[in-house]
C-alpha cells in the first residue's frame, strides 16, 4: 500500500518520516502509472552494517539476453488520472518546469492541482457502493478536464509531459515472447493473475497470491529492483482537510496499529512502487491498493526471508523478530545485491500446459484473437490447429474474459483512448473495489502438454 504526502495506498496519502524526504517520493510518484502514493519513501536507520555477519548469499544472476530488458518507454497510451496529477503536481520541482516549458500561469497551475485535490477528496472507498469506475473512464475524465482548464494544445503538451514522467521506468519488450520463464534470478509479477513468483537461477522457489491497484490506480509495468527492506513504517496524516476522524494531522500512526495502511514491512521496488504488507486475506486475488503489490503481514515476513536470501544479508527468523519487536524503531536494510522486480500485465497465459485467460481489469485491449493467437504460436501451437470445438470454446472465454472490472465489455478503441466512446465513469467518484463475474477461464490442451510458465509453487494465499 503506496503512499505519498496526499493520498495513502489502500487507505489515505501518508508522509513518512523521512530522514530522505518524502518529497523525493512525491516527485517520482508518476512513474507509478496508477499513482501509487508516496508511502514508498525509503526511512528509517539503515542497521545494515551494525548486523552479524551475513550468511552467504546465492549470487544474483541477471539475464541481459531475456525478454524482459527496459527499452525506450512506451508512454502514448499511458492513462493519466487526476489523482495522479494532484500526486505529481504536489512535487514543486515538475510544477515549475510544467510552468516554465508551457509558459502556464499561476492561475492555471493552481487550477490544476484543484482539479487534483478535488478528485482525490472525493474518492469514495468504502466497501459498500457500487463498483462503478475504470482505467478508461478515469483517464478520460482527466484529460477533458485539463483540456477545459488548459486548452487542446497546451493540454495535450501537459499530457504528454506527465506521460513521459510515468513511462520513465521503461517498459517490457511488447514484441518479446510472451510468457517468457527468467532464466535468472528476479520476482516476477503478473498483475491480471494476482500472482507473484521468486525465481532464483532460473528457477520457480515460491508464489503469493497478492492484491493489486484498483483499477482507477493500476499497477504499473516495467522492469524495476529491490533493493531496500524497511522495517516497522510509521504514518504520519497531513496537515489536509481528508484528515478526520480518528486520525489527527501531524499525530504518528504507529507501526504495527491497525489504522496503519503501510503494514509492518514495505519493500520499495523502484519510483515509488512498493511490495508491503498489512492486507487483510479478503483483498489478495483482487484490488487492495492504490498501485501497490499488496501481501498479509504473514507473507511479507516470509517473502522477507525469501527475498533476503537471494542476495543477502540473510535475514533469519530471529533477526526478523527483533527487527519488529520495537515497533518505534524504523530500520532500513540494504540489500547486498539488488533483485530485479518485472511487473507485467498479461492476460492470456500458457501455463503448466494449460490455456489461461484473466480478465481485462485493467482495459487495456489485450484479450483479443491476435494476441491469443502469439500466445499460442510461442507455445508452438497453432490456433487454427485445433479442432472446432475447442476453438469455439476459446474464442468463447476470450470474449468472456474481455470485460473490465466492472462488467462492461472492454473494446480496443476505448483502451487505446478514443475520447468518442461513452464514458463509464459515475460522478460520484468511487473506487472499484471488487470484480463482477468471473476473473479467469481455463482450457486443458493437449497440444500444451508440458509447456508454458510454470504453475505456482509453495503457494502462499494468505
Amino acid at each position: 500500500m503506496c503512499t505519498n504526502s496526499r493520498h495513502p495506498c489502500a487507505l489515505f496519502r501518508v508522509i513518512n518520516n523521512s530522514p530522505n524526504g518524502s518529497r523525493l517520493f512525491l516527485a517520482a510518484i508518476i512513474a507509478a502509472i496508477a499513482v501509487m502514493w508516496a508511502g514508498c519513501v525509503d526511512k528509517g536507520i539503515n542497521t545494515a552494517n551494525t548486523q552479524p555477519a551475513p550468511s552467504p548469499a546465492a549470487p544474483v544472476s541477471v539475464n541481459t539476453n531475456t525478454a524482459v530488458q527496459p527499452v525506450a518507454p512506451q508512454s502514448a497510451n499511458v492513462p493519466v488520472t487526476l489523482p495522479m496529477m494532484d500526486a505529481l503536481l504536489s512535487d514543486g520541482d515538475f510544477s515549475e518546469r510544467v510552468k516554465s516549458e508551457l509558459q502556464l500561469s499561476n492561475e492555471e497551475i493552481q487550477k490544476l492541482k484543484d482539479a487534483g485535490r478535488d478528485a482525490v477528496l472525493n474518492l469514495d472507498e468504502n466497501d459498500n457502493e457500487d463498483n462503478s469506475r475504470s482505467t478508461v473512464a478515469a483517464a478520460r475524465k482527466a484529460e477533458k478536464q485539463i483540456n477545459t482548464i488548459l486548452g487542446g494544445e497546451k493540454g495535450g503538451r501537459f499530457l504528454a509531459m506527465v506521460r513521459q514522467n510515468i513511462a520513465a521506468s521503461g517498459e517490457p519488450d511488447l514484441s518479446a515472447k510472451p510468457n517468457s520463464v527468467p532464466t535468472d534470478t528476479r520476482i516476477v509479477v503478473n498483475a491480471p493473475e494476482y500472482r507473484m513468483d521468486i525465481f532464483q537461477n532460473g528457477q520457480l522457489r515460491k508464489t503469493y497470491k497478492i492484491g493489486i491497484g484498483y483499477p482507477e490506480f493500476p499497477l504499473p509495468t516495467g522492469l524495476r529492483k529491490a533493493e531496500t527492506i524497511i522495517f516497522n513504517p510509521t504514518w504520519t496524516p497531513p496537515d489536509e482537510p481528508w484528515v478526520k476522524g480518528k486520525f489527527k494531522a501531524g499525530k504518528t500512526v504507529d507501526a504495527g496499529s491497525k489504522d496503519n495502511p503501510l503494514g509492518p514491512i514495505k519493500i520499495p521496488i523502484g519510483l515509488p512502487s512498493l511490495i508491503h504488507g498489512g492486507k487483510a486475506p479478503s483483498r489478495l486475488g483482487t484490488f487492495a491498493s492504490h498501485g501497490c503489490v499488496g501481501l498479509t503481514t504473514p507473507q511479507i515476513r516470509d517473502f522477507v526471508g525469501q527475498l533476503s536470501s537471494l542476495s543477502g544479508p540473510n535475514i533469519s527468523d530471529a533477526d526478523l523478530k527483533e527487527y519488529l519487536s520495537d515497533k518505534g524503531d524504523t530500520k532500513t536494510v540494504k540489500l547486498d545485491t539488488p533483485v530485479p522486480v518485472e511487473l507485467r500485465y498479461e492476460t492470456i497465459v500458457v501455463e503448466d500446459g494449460k490455456l489461461k485467460i484473466f480478465r481485462d481489469v485493467y482495459e487495456r485491449g489485450t484479450n483479443n484473437e491476435e494476441n491469443l493467437r502469439r500466445v499460442l504460436d510461442s507455445a508452438g501451437v497453432s490456433l487454427d490447429s485445433l479442432t472446432s470445438a475447442d476453438r469455439e470454446k476459446i474464442i468463447s472465454g476470450l470474449k468472456e474474459m474481455a470485460y473490465d472490472a466492472t462488467g462492461n465489455p472492454v473494446d480496443e478503441a476505448d483502451a487505446s483512448g478514443d475520447d468518442n466512446k461513452s464514458n463509464k465513469s459515475n460522478p460520484g467518484g468511487k473506487i472499484t473495489k471488487n470484480i463482477k463475474g468471473k476473473k479467469e477461464v481455463e482450457f486443458v490442451l493437449p497440444q500444451l502438454s508440458g509447456k508454458g510458465y510454470p504453475a505456482p509453487a509453495n503457494l502462499m494465499s494468505q
